[in-house]
């Protein structure tokens, strides 16, 4: 399976981009291309300028690297209980390339983390009920709350059992699932 990864935050600090290579670390025996957003960094959408300017190549290069892909493990920060400006951009322009939608009917497994203990629960709802209309077809999804008491930063891990094995479940009926197609 050809998994592409990717955070939604442009943080070069991000416990979010943390979480995912944890999550990444999981799937050993699959093809996984990590993205930085920081890479795709646009000029803020705007109508005129897509009429002015064309969508920008970049926007077509992330298209494209979802086009590959089988599946999208996106890890979404949350700022102020929506999407980071960041991530918001880069979903505009990819809902602005020709003939394709945002996520290509791709299955996606959302995860998110913060430091509160909600860990990313509305950023997580807002995908779920946005991303099906955008071609997306949402797996599951997973939030880690309170990430400074339940993740080890300096091993790289989620420190709390129940948490853990929760992860580890839902990695695990979601590669099941795309062995069984």
């Amino acid at each position: 399976m050809k998994i592409l990864a990717f955070s939604g935050s442009n943080s070069s600090s991000s416990i979010n981009r943390k979480l995912l290579q944890y999550a990444v670390s999981f799937f050993t025996n699959d093809e996984v291309k990590s993205l930085d957003i920081n890479d795709y960094e646009m000029p803020i959408y705007s109508m005129d300028r897509e009429l002015n300017e064309g969508v920008p190549n970049k926007a077509v290069q992330f298209s494209d690297e979802i086009a590959q892909a089988d599946m999208i493990l996106l890890s979404l920060n949350e700022h102020n209980g929506a999407y980071s400006a960041a991530f918001k951009n880069i979903f505009d322009w990819l809902s602005r390339v020709p003939n394709r939608s945002v996520f290509q009917d791709k299955g996606i497994f959302l995860i998110a983390t913060s430091p509160g203990a909600r860990g990313g629960s509305n950023v997580l709802e807002m995908a779920k009920n946005r991303f099906p209309w955008n071609g997306g077809k949402v797996l599951d999804s997973f939030s880690l709350p309170s990430f400074e008491e339940t993740f080890d930063e300096e091993k790289g891990v989620i420190c709390n059992d129940t948490l853990r094995e929760e992860l580890e479940r839902k990695i695990e009926a979601i590669k099941l699932s795309y062995s069984q197609k």
